[in-house]
């Protein structure tokens, strides 16, 4: 038995102390007794002494006539003692029988009850402990030696005594454990040593020296033993095997990753770096992936073959740089035909020992650069697959410190890359269809520079990050009669390829109405009339307008002979002017009501441009965001500007440089830019005269043309120059009255105009042979190499226009 300092029990009362031992004669009379009598029944050594043994029981026992029950055995009993204070006091008692020959004949020791029912229970739990296999149970002494355990030689790796809670012969953990495992679970146990501190539900790696390749996870609970006056005497540490649930953990949590991280961005590349981030470093110490070349360019990649080009999107280390003796990211990749079988079949391939397959693998530095890294022992090669193609591969390395792959990491891998593949498609059909409306959008647009007599030109046009963001942001530059031209810039509402529709109707429409030669206001006017019929005509599938309806777009006809330039604007940001003099300043346009929108005239601006003028168009999302930054970025745009055409470059150095400044991150919608920089014509390249409506007029404006062609070297073109004019001069006469205008202009063209008061359009016709007239406008027709009419505030203006030097055939039948 064991002595206690435990002064109460749940089960029996209070307790009485700990064992007394008592010595009896034949007649149970006690001859000797220890001083815990005192505690156990309230009586001292003294007060027992001599006194039957029967005095001080509650029931018969051994000692009445303690002679007749001598013999050879020691009896255990459990009996009741009597207290001083009347309250019976059980104890469990083991009586020995004594030689004889002495006075003395049995002794006696006894016990509280409760104090022995938990020494028993304290052997039965140590027993208990030692003696099951489900729970790990190791005891060190203050040296880190094992002195027991209950776990045999196949967890260990050393023998074990039959009775494992009596003692195991000493050993370090270094001796059973790998190093570097051994050395993390005895720093862990020194300072549960000198601190006192326990360790709880601590997890580690416990790999034995004997298969130090099979992975093995820990779960322990260290705390210090100590002795009754409180020092260190060793370390009890209780363990779990949870290696399979650590896998089943790891696993769940790379598989939650995947999930979680894997497909949030639409973007190839950095998919595939997600992919290489997850699985570097819990997973594998180095991860690569190549993708097939069509992918990357958002094409279908096609059937895999031997020598389908690669090319390495994304690379992870697990620490320090990426190998140099491998593919670099960007670099292209050149499988042979072993691993190309390998990923056509769609199976991952394993590689336990590197070392081993570079011995029977053939030396060649592509295959090297590909499989064998130098600081990897091992390797995992999954292909990635998704709706039935492979897009490409991916590479995983472990190192020599490592625990190398095995069977049981393939299928993880393989979902991983399941996961990817699927991202990764997904991403290549959104490039794909961003692609095709970034396409769409730029072939509807017109060249990015264009030039002519009236001005330089030069588009930018920066599409939106994602196809989301693609809309109907557009400019035109059109060629309108006369040297004229007209600047167009506009925005559909809405987004996608639907956007991007809209957005090329608009133009054309545009385009159509400027044939017209019709002013900014009525222009627009008309475009915002088609636009809210095609809203009421061509609703969306969702019963909405479309995104027609809420476009916005500005319309400027700059006049080189003049200088004069007129615009109006459909909810469009007026354009920013820097004169020829250098100063810059949004021009003082009010914009009106969007396309479709309707109620509201579109009120026009008219101001005179000197040569070398420049006028910048931009759509809204170029300085469009929150109120404060919105301001912050139209005055850089417009410091930009003036800064980049005091500098003295090309329109479309003027552009790019106010975007580079402006747009500081990728853009959310696509934007365009428009700037020209304006001419004049040439001194002595016009000439105009005025005439009353009198018949005599005609002779003399063919002789002012003559003259005047003949100033400009142009004699060849007089004859054909003074039919035209003859036959638009005599229709005004006819149909319109005075004043009547001619003038010429010598571009890289020759142009003739007559302008009258009358509105009346002139109608081409072919006469027949009994009519007396109705031939000029067809012979101007045969002449010109384009003719047309256009409405002014007093009246129309016809002209044409004639190749410089050319001579045209008038047709036989005219006459």
């Amino acid at each position: 038995m064991s002595p206690t300092t435990d002064r109460h029990d749940a089960g029996a009362g209070p307790a009485r102390g700990g064992p007394v031992v008592f010595v009896l004669d034949g007649d149970g009379t006690v001859l000797r007794c220890t001083a815990g009598v005192l505690d156990l029944i309230g009586r001292t050594a003294d007060q027992v002494r001599g006194r039957p043994m029967a005095e001080f029981a509650a029931t018969p026992g051994p000692w009445d006539r303690a002679a007749d029950h001598l013999g050879s055995e020691p009896l255990e009993l459990h009996t009741t003692l009597r207290h001083r204070d009347g309250t019976p006091v059980e104890v469990d008692a083991e009586v020995l029988p004594l030689p004889a020959g002495g006075e003395a004949r049995l002794l006696m020791c006894a016990a509280p009850s409760a104090a022995g029912r938990r020494w028993t229970e304290d052997q039965s739990l140590i027993r208990a402990l030692f003696g099951q296999s489900r729970i790990g149970l190791v005891v060190h002494d203050t040296e880190l030696h094992t002195t027991r355990a209950n776990l045999g030689s196949e967890f260990f790796g050393i023998p074990l005594p039959a009775k494992p809670w009596q003692h195991t012969p000493g050993r370090d953990l270094r001796s059973i454990l790998v190093p570097e495992d051994a050395a993390a679970i005895e720093k862990q146990w020194r300072r549960v040593l000198r601190t006192g501190e326990a360790v709880i539900d601590w997890e580690h790696s416990a790999r034995r020296l004997k298969a130090p390749d099979q992975e093995r996870i820990l779960s322990s609970s260290a705390f210090r033993l100590e002795d009754n006056h409180g020092r260190a005497i060793g370390v009890a540490a209780v363990f779990t095997d949870i290696t399979e649930q650590y896998t089943a953990r790891r696993r769940l949590a790379l598989l939650h990753a995947a999930a979680a991280r894997l497909g949030q961005t639409l973007d190839i590349a950095r998919n595939s770096e997600e992919l290489t981030r997850i699985l570097v470093p819990d997973f594998a110490d180095l991860a690569c992936v190549d993708l097939v070349e069509k992918v990357i360019q958002g094409e279908d990649p096609g059937a895999f073959s031997a020598g389908t080009p690669l090319r390495r999107i994304a690379v992870a280390p697990g620490g320090g740089a990426w190998p140099a003796e491998m593919y670099q990211r960007g670099d292209p990749v050149h499988a042979r035909d072993l691993e190309s079988d390998a990923l056509r079949d769609g199976q991952a391939v394993l590689v336990p020992d590197l070392a081993d397959l570079g011995k029977r693998l053939a030396p060649d530095p592509e295959r090297q650069r590909l499989l064998f890294p130098e600081v990897a022992a091992s390797a995992l090669i999954v292909p990635l697959r998704a709706r039935g193609r492979v897009l490409g591969v991916l590479g995983l390395w472990r190192g020599r410190d490592r625990l190398p792959f095995g069977v049981h990491d393939v299928p993880l891998a393989e979902e991983i890359a399941s996961r990817a593949a699927l991202s990764v498609e997904n991403s290549r059909r959104y490039t794909s269809e961003l692609r095709t409306v970034e396409t769409l959008q730029r072939s509807l647009l017109p060249p990015a520079g264009v030039e002519f007599t009236a001005a330089e030109t030069a588009g930018t046009y920066v599409p939106a990050g994602t196809a989301a963001g693609i809309g109907g942001s557009w400019y035109d530059v059109i060629p309108l009669s006369s040297t004229r031209v007209a600047f167009v810039i506009g925005d559909v509402a809405g987004h996608g390829l639907g956007a991007t529709a809209t957005m090329g109707r608009l133009r054309t429409a545009v385009q159509t109405l400027a044939d017209l030669d019709l002013p900014p206001e009525e222009l627009l006017t008309h475009l915002d009339d088609l636009a809210t019929r095609l809203a009421y005509t061509e609703p969306q599938p969702d019963g909405s307008a479309g995104g027609v309806v809420g476009a916005s777009c500005l319309y400027c006809v700059y006049d080189p002979v003049t200088g004069r330039c007129a615009m109006a604007s459909a909810g469009h940001p007026p354009p920013i002017l820097t004169s020829a003099e250098g100063r810059t300043r949004h021009v003082n346009l009010k914009p009106g009501p969007a396309l479709g929108v309707g109620g509201m005239p579109f009120e026009p601006i008219e101001l005179h441009l000197g040569p070398g003028s420049v006028l910048a168009f931009y759509t809204n999302q170029l300085v469009a965001h929150d109120e404060t930054s919105s301001k912050s970025l139209t005055r850089r745009l417009r410091e930009s500007l003036h800064a980049a055409v005091e500098a003295g470059g090309s329109p479309a150095d003027i552009g790019r440089t106010a975007v580079d400044r402006v747009l500081t991150e990728p853009a959310a919608d696509d934007i365009a830019l428009l700037v020209a920089r304006v001419r004049a014509l040439p001194e002595g390249s016009t000439v105009a005269w005025r005439f009353t409506a009198d018949p005599t007029v005609v002779g003399q404006a063919r002789e002012l043309v003559t003259a005047q062609l003949t100033a400009w070297g142009l004699e060849e073109m007089a004859f054909t120059t003074e039919l035209i004019v003859s036959e638009l001069v005599t229709n005004a006469i006819r149909y319109a009255g005075s004043p009547i205008g001619l003038r010429l202009i010598k571009d890289k063209t020759l142009i003739c105009e007559v302008s009258d008061p009358s509105q009346t359009q002139p109608h081409l016709r072919r006469a027949r042979l009994t009519d007396e007239g109705g031939r000029g406008l067809f012979l101007i027709a045969q002449l010109a190499r384009r003719w047309g009419s256009r409405y002014t505030p007093s009246g129309k203006t016809i002209w044409t226009e004639q190749a410089l030097g050319a001579v045209p055939e008038i047709p036989l039948d005219f006459f």
